[in-house]
């Protein structure tokens, strides 16, 4: 199994911080956020290479920190050719973008490079195992307000994903969704298909609704800690936790 973390954003709300700097490259404590990302991925004894897919931009200072990672995992770096918001490839055109140039076809764990997380991804990938299907994070949210601004999911009585809408304006429960997604080798065929029907290519929770009304989709749920860091607000929270 390969990993695809998603670093191709421009992170405009964090503006000053990221206006010359990957927000994966911000400092949380001693460390990067990108580097304790990877600890976490460095837990899993599956998966063989990591790809940090990034824009135009930033390409290079990813670059400059992979040359420095210290961990068992290979690393690479690639670099989607894009400049700007408005001719990013979209998180699942990354993906698309990723298999393409590696040529990948086996199962596939994707990851987004800015969040922070207290979970175990070995439990979340022993769900995988178990269920023998994709598998992706569910976090219950409390906060109406909070769960306007994610994917949101319904579950049946065994975790299955029954619905999932992006933002949506009335929750149907307080199930949010962190981007943390084990594909499956067939899904990967699958996400070829999305694309290549028009659908669109942005956020990596589009594909759920898409999904699972062609193969099951499970919900690995927790309660922990995890911090999107997407403004100034989170990042502060979250080098709180490093101090």
């Amino acid at each position: 199994m390969d990993c695809i973390l998603l670093a191709a954003g421009y992170a405009t709300r964090l503006y000053p911080l990221t206006e010359n700097m990957p927000k994966a490259l911000l400092k949380l404590g001693s460390k990067t956020i990108l580097d304790r990302v990877c600890e976490k991925i460095e837990e899993l004894d599956e998966i063989n290479n990591i790809y940090i897919v990034t824009n135009h931009r930033f390409a290079q200072q990813f670059e400059d920190w992979a040359k420095t990672y210290n961990g068992k995992k290979s690393v690479k770096v690639l670099d989607d050719g894009t400049t700007n918001n408005d001719n990013r490839l979209g998180a699942i055109g990354d993906i698309k973008f990723v298999l393409d140039s590696e040529n990948i076809t086996d199962e596939i764990l994707v990851m987004a490079s800015d969040n922070v997380f207290d979970f175990s991804l070995q439990d979340m990938m022993n769900l995988y195992h178990e269920k023998n299907t994709d598998v992706i994070s569910a976090h219950y949210v409390p906060d109406l307000v909070d769960l306007r601004q994610m994917g949101v999911l319904e579950l049946d009585g065994d975790n299955r994903v029954i619905s999932f809408v992006e933002k949506p304006a009335e929750p149907k429960s307080h199930w949010g969704v962190p981007p943390f997604y084990f594909y499956k080798k067939e899904t990967v065929a699958l996400i070829q298909q999305y694309l290549a029907e028009g659908n669109n290519p942005d956020a990596p929770g589009h594909l759920i609704p898409w999904l699972i009304e062609r193969t099951p989709v499970y919900a690995y749920t927790f309660d922990v800690m995890t911090i999107d860091i997407g403004t100034p607000k989170t990042y502060a929270e979250a080098q709180k936790l490093f101090d």
